[in-house]
């Protein structure tokens, strides 16, 4: 089916049908938006895609709405939004037409629908109350601020703003499936990387990428540091532990921390050693040559400590 409309409510909008005309009008470009709650308009037919409105679920009909009684559920229990049923229908078809490879296609929908698209739904629903100080910076929550004020009185504010909101979703949602898509490219080039270095403690990339997800899944406990490449000098970076925190499997010397140019060359003896971080997670080089030593010093003092 290629509609002509795709429907939603009218009046104050949020963040699951906003995202979910991002992805509808990416895939239908030539049909219009419409916003109403008008009989004529919720009414399931074969020129319309209805969304978060009709209180019915009927994807054969083109009607996904989550508000009615017996809504549908994910197969662990969690609810929908209709951010959530308009990606688990479209969601293969809007990356396939992103352009990511086929081959990406069925990861890329699970892993953006477990880190994008499920915190949509469940705020939606009210199973998730974001809490602390950044509850009020959350996707959801910047999307709403765009709503227009109580008191407004031009009739037209509502659609107006739905449609400039509407702008700044489809933003979030191209440029982190593009970033996921870069990953998983990345992720190829750390492989062969991973393969190349055998098990040395220092992993030579070709220029700056995410790392981190490639060598664990490779299981490459063993690395300690990554050296690559960047605009005019080069990187030596530790490897965090884990996902979230900043522990890493090894710091960089202490005696380096915070030091640059001729104070750092002296302390670790390396020509053209440039700079190292107070924290220790991150030091640069003007050479090739120099950032391998230093990260092979580096590794040596790590692994005298038992890093």
């Amino acid at each position: 089916m290629i509609p002509d409309f795709l429907v939603t409510h009218s009046g104050g909008f949020h963040a699951d049908e906003l995202l979910s005309s991002v992805i509808l009008t990416r895939l239908f470009p030539q049909a219009r938006i419409v916003r109403s709650r008008a009989p004529e308009w919720i009414t399931p037919g074969e020129d319309r895609i209805i969304y978060d409105v009709g209180g019915a679920y009927h994807p054969a009909a083109g009607i996904f709405d989550h508000h009615q009684r017996g809504a549908p559920l994910r197969e662990d229990g969690q609810p929908y939004s209709s951010f959530g049923l308009i990606w688990k229908h479209y969601g293969r078809d809007y990356l396939a037409a992103s352009g990511l490879p086929e081959a990406h296609v069925e990861a890329m929908h699970g892993s953006f629908d477990a880190s994008f698209v499920l915190p949509v739904d469940l705020t939606d629903n009210g199973a998730l109350s974001p809490s602390g100080p950044l509850a009020g910076l959350t996707l959801p929550v910047l999307l709403e601020t765009l709503k227009p004020v109580f008191d407004e009185a031009d009739p037209e504010a509502d659609n107006r703003a739905f449609h400039a909101a509407l702008a700044i979703a489809r933003s979030f949602v191209e440029a982190r499936i593009a970033q996921s898509a870069a990953k998983l490219r990345a992720e190829a080039i750390v492989h062969r990387a991973i393969e190349a270095s055998g098990q040395g403690r220092v992993l030579e990339l070709p220029r700056g990428m995410p790392f981190r997800p490639a060598i664990v899944k490779a299981g490459a406990d063993h690395l300690l540091f990554v050296v690559h490449p960047r605009e005019k000098d080069w990187c030596v970076t530790g490897i965090r532990r884990a996902e979230e925190g900043f522990e890493l499997r090894a710091d960089l010397p202490a005696a380096w921390a915070g030091l640059t140019n001729g104070a750092l060359e002296a302390v670790c003896g390396i020509e053209g050693a440039s700079f190292c971080h107070n924290g220790r997670f991150i030091a640069a080089a003007r050479t090739r040559d120099a950032a391998l030593a230093m990260a092979e010093l580096a590794v040596k003092e790590a692994l005298s400590i038992g890093a």
